[in-house]
């Protein structure tokens, strides 16, 4: 597996992908190199990768999964052409299996306002108040969940009404957000304050009880408790950056303003936001049909 470890190096140190995107890489090219082993994965042909991803699918892996992993494979032998390690690109005669279309799946407006008046009624304690202030920021800036995880009090420039948010690939951009929400977080900061001390400007926004940074699986849980009651057919917190991206179009922004808000690279992956709610569609049509 040397070349593969040489590979995540790269990934991690040049590239410098997230953690998450290393870990997808390191899981598929394992997979494979268990399939092909004792041969190393950078001497394999294209009918040996057909056969690996053809037994994936046996095993049930989605469209979507594969095509993951061939965009892993394509990379890896990428790069082990530009380092003189092969003369001839193997992933060239693979071709990815086609993937359903799917719309983002996301809350209605007044689901989302009823989950907040929910978990805003309830007893004020540290982890209610942070648990409603995660959901309201997830919903207020469209952020990804290792972006909310990253989020520190000095980020967040409350005369300017404005937070910086490091993104994929360490890429900062700056959010704006509305007065209502600023004082919403300093009324959560004061409530961390009087249950764990005073906040620094360098400390993690959100903690558990214990004053630890929330993991991935706190997050995710408080997610899907607040969505449990709704419509969406995941209850992941994608499912808030998804609802942020179709409120905001669905109440006339521009598709280039969502696209910097999300923080693509390229306006092709903020293009999934073009479908309309159908309550918008009913709404349209009512008014337009001359037949009422």
């Amino acid at each position: 597996m040397g070349k593969v470890a040489d590979f995540l190096e790269y990934l991690e140190t040049e590239r410098r992908n997230s953690p998450h995107t290393v870990t997808a890489y390191r899981t598929d090219l394992e997979q494979f190199a268990l399939h092909i082993s004792p041969k190393e994965p950078e001497k394999a042909d294209a009918a040996e990768i057909r056969a690996w991803l053809g037994s994936r699918a046996e095993h049930g892996d989605t469209a979507r999964s594969i095509r993951r992993k061939i965009s892993s494979l394509k990379s890896f032998y990428r790069f082990l052409q530009r380092e003189g390690c092969l003369t001839a690109n193997p992933m060239e005669k693979i071709i990815a299996p086609k993937m359903s279309e799917r719309l983002p799946s996301f809350v209605t407006e007044p689901q989302m306002e009823r989950i907040m008046e929910r978990m805003e009624s309830e007893e004020d304690s540290f982890e209610t108040v942070r648990n409603a202030m995660m959901v309201e920021t997830f919903y207020a800036l469209g952020l990804r969940q290792s972006e909310l995880a990253a989020l520190r009090l000095g980020d967040f420039d409350f005369g300017r009404l404005q937070v910086r948010v490091l993104g994929k690939g360490n890429k900062e951009r700056m959010l704006p957000f509305m007065p209502d929400f600023r004082d919403r977080l300093l009324a959560y900061v004061a409530v961390r304050e009087a249950s764990l001390g005073p906040v620094k400007p360098e400390s993690p926004l959100f903690v558990t009880a214990k004053g630890r940074p929330v993991y991935p699986m706190l997050i995710y849980r408080v997610v899907h408790e607040a969505l449990e009651t709704t419509s969406a057919r995941k209850k992941s917190p994608h499912v808030l950056r998804h609802t942020f991206a179709t409120h905001l179009l669905d109440g006339g922004a521009e598709l280039d303003a969502i696209k910097e808000l999300l923080g693509h690279a390229n306006l092709s992956a903020t293009q999934i936001y073009t479908h309309t709610s159908i309550a918008k569609l009913k709404k349209i049509y009512q008014q337009s049909h001359p037949r009422e």
